[in-house]
């Protein structure tokens, strides 16, 4: 029976290198693979390239990273709620590429699916298109983008299974699925690991041929990125 589980988070890491470029799932704090990012920040492994919707926050996240100046170019869609991130973006201290949310999404989806390259209208006329091919299709103009390449996807989910198999959860079901499609080796922590058959087949977001390695997390603060309540009458 296919067993792709690992003991712990120092197992599942194994192989993560200076200068290799990840993918990390999540959407602002939610759904963030926040015990191999832990563990990132132990192994003290720098000059990383690293694809992310966000770039958590100052203090939590891949914000952890930064602090340590372990990230060498940071490939993000919204980046907002960092100050670290805007101080060293600002001082040429890291590199940064900013994609239209859809382009990053689709980036990371063709990635899974074998496709290199597709042409969005996303960006055309600004600077996200400056440098890269541009081809008109029934009088619109588009924009060439290509499929990224990562040696590592970390991705987090509710619940797998030894096969790794993946169901997620509510907002953490963003970007964690198309990522573990999309990496070379695909990490996988868990709130929840069960043994093969106790998941529903039809429940199934991430089907296990794409998890190489998969563990059960642990201590998971799962922190709100903006926090509103009402206040009280």
């Amino acid at each position: 029976m296919i067993n792709k589980t690992v003991k712990n988070v120092q197992e599942a890491l194994e192989g993560l290198k200076d200068g290799m470029t990840l993918m990390l799932g999540g959407f602002g704090l939610c759904g963030i693979p926040e015990n191999c990012i832990s563990e990132m920040v132990k192994l003290e492994v720098k000059n990383l390239t690293c694809i992310s919707n966000n770039a958590g926050v100052d203090d939590f996240g891949l914000g952890l990273l930064l602090q340590k100046k372990q990230i060498k170019k940071m490939i993000s869609s919204y980046v907002g709620e960092n100050d670290e991130f805007e101080r060293q973006m600002l001082s040429g201290e890291l590199e940064v590429e900013l994609i239209p949310q859809g382009t990053l999404a689709e980036r990371c989806r063709a990635a899974g699916a074998g496709i290199p390259a597709f042409y969005t209208p996303a960006g055309y006329g600004t600077e996200v298109a400056e440098g890269k091919e541009i081809r008109e299709f029934d009088s619109k103009m588009y924009v060439l983008e290509h499929a990224f390449k990562a040696d590592f996807a970390f991705v987090k989910a509710w619940k797998g299974d030894t096969a790794g198999n993946l169901i997620f959860k509510g907002t953490a079901r963003n970007f964690n699925p198309m990522m573990a499609m999309a990496g070379k080796i695909t990490v996988a922590e868990v709130e929840e690991l069960v043994e093969v058959g106790q998941l529903d087949p039809n429940q199934i977001h991430t089907p296990g041929i794409f998890v190489q390695r998969i563990f059960q997390g642990k201590d998971y603060e799962k922190r709100i990125e903006q926090r509103t309540v009402r206040s009280k009458s």
